[in-house]
């Protein structure tokens, strides 16, 4: 009986789910998870080949995993890719934007192209994926979208602006979304993490000042795994979500509570 009511609750089988930036890191484990949840993945990343690689690794724990790689900056592809995606017959029901990029260098010191490099991935990203999956998912009258912020959106450091205005943008853009398509059966929800263990926070690990800073700043005194977050999008793609719409959730060991 216990597992009943958390299949019917928090499963997704019989669940389709599109993945970005999911070849490694958090979104690997984001992909994981959900597959672990019972839906079939699509892993997306820039490169064939890594995709590839990481719907092998899902395969063998007997996850049903496909590639789809494409640049979430170019409007095009994106479009080409889900397309392809509903023709073949696999209905996209949960989004999650997640690819990410970053540049750390002070205001004065950046480019506009680098800027909008950015602006691009993050913001244009998550446009792009969304604007492409949002008409087949309200003609069916149901969608879960999951778009990645972050603490930064809210509570910025040093030389990280370009990457602070993209992630404010995007927890705006996922209100946005959730008032205008949620009379459509579609939700739309962010996490926002904290400092997470992956390779795009590697500079940041190999920083003792900043290791100590982290050690008195989080009250949990840690970093984040991927693990700790990959759960959180399971529960807002599932149907025990299904009233949770518009909401920034920030996984960060209270780091926003102690700032």
């Amino acid at each position: 009986m216990k597992h009943d009511y958390l299949d019917r609750t928090f499963g997704l089988a019989g669940r389709a789910a599109l993945v970005t930036g999911a070849a490694r890191g958090l979104g690997y484990a984001i992909a994981q998870a959900l597959g672990r949840a019972g839906a079939q993945v699509v892993v997306n990343d820039l490169s064939a080949e890594a995709c590839a690689a990481a719907c092998e690794r899902l395969g063998q724990e007997g996850i049903k995993a496909r590639s789809a790689p494409f640049d979430v900056a170019d409007g095009e592809a994106v479009a080409r890719a889900v397309a392809g995606l509903e023709d073949s017959g696999l209905a996209i029901d949960v989004l999650v934007s997640n690819a990410g990029n970053q540049n750390r260098k002070p205001v004065v010191e950046m480019s506009l192209a680098e800027w909008q490099a950015l602006q691009n991935v993050h913001v244009n990203g998550a446009f792009h994926c969304a604007r492409a999956v949002l008409p087949a998912m309200s003609k069916r009258g149901f969608g879960r979208i999951v778009l990645m912020s972050s603490v930064a959106g809210q509570a910025a450091m040093p030389n990280i602006a370009a990457y602070a205005t993209a992630k404010g943008a995007v927890a705006a853009f996922t209100r946005a979304l959730a008032v205008e398509y949620g009379v459509s059966g579609v939700t739309c929800n962010a996490l926002a993490p904290g400092f997470v263990r992956t390779d795009f926070t590697q500079g940041l690990q190999d920083n003792p000042q900043f290791q100590s800073f982290l050690s008195t700043a989080v009250p949990v005194g840690r970093w984040a795994e991927p693990e700790d977050i990959a759960p959180a999008v399971v529960y807002l793609a599932s149907p025990a979500a299904s009233f949770v719409n518009g909401h920034v959730l920030a996984i960060d060991g209270g780091l926003l509570a102690r700032m």
